[in-house]
């Protein structure tokens, strides 16, 4: 009877489908500004086709009447150009608050909304910051998914944003 139980539970293990992960870390640096206001931040998956894969963060004003935080989103010309106009905001799952100063991380799992069912192949993280009264600045962090080992990436911005950093796992 022993010996059937870890038969048992390896036969389950190997039949399971493990899903891959994906953690984002950006962080809004303090910028010493007569004027400040929070950016607006877009992250997202990029084929090598430079087409959206998939949307996974969209950070605005959702707090301004009439939803005039909206027409502020195309100041995030790359992300707006490529997927931003199709979209109705606020859109479910990936669209929220501007973040303050600090580091902000964000989780992913394979199959699950946002980041859905990637196809196999060799992407990037694309990270676009727009500030009012401020600059623009993104980010691109090549990845393969589904990962076949734990691997990070990491760039650096000037000054919209600090480290952003994109950690897979299997």
């Amino acid at each position: 009877m022993r010996t059937l139980i870890p038969v048992a539970v390896t036969g389950l293990m190997v039949g399971q489908a493990q899903a891959a992960d994906l953690a984002v870390r950006i962080e809004i640096p303090r910028l010493n500004v007569a004027e400040y206001h929070r950016p607006y931040v877009a992250v997202w998956v990029e084929g090598p086709d430079q087409k959206v894969a998939a949307n996974l963060a969209v950070w605005y004003d959702v707090k301004l009447k009439n939803d005039e935080g909206t027409k502020w989103l195309k100041d995030m010309r790359q992300w707006w150009r490529r997927t931003g106009r199709e979209l109705t905001m606020p859109a479910d799952g990936i669209s929220g608050a501007t973040r303050p100063v600090g580091e902000h991380q964000l989780a992913f799992s394979d199959g699950k909304a946002p980041l859905g069912k990637l196809a196999e192949g060799k992407y990037e993280l694309v990270v676009e910051a727009a500030r009012e009264v401020g600059g623009r600045e993104l980010l691109r962090i090549p990845f393969q998914w589904p990962p076949r080992a734990p691997e990070k990436g990491e760039a650096r911005g000037q000054h919209e944003l600090g480290r952003v950093a994109l950690e897979t796992k299997p």
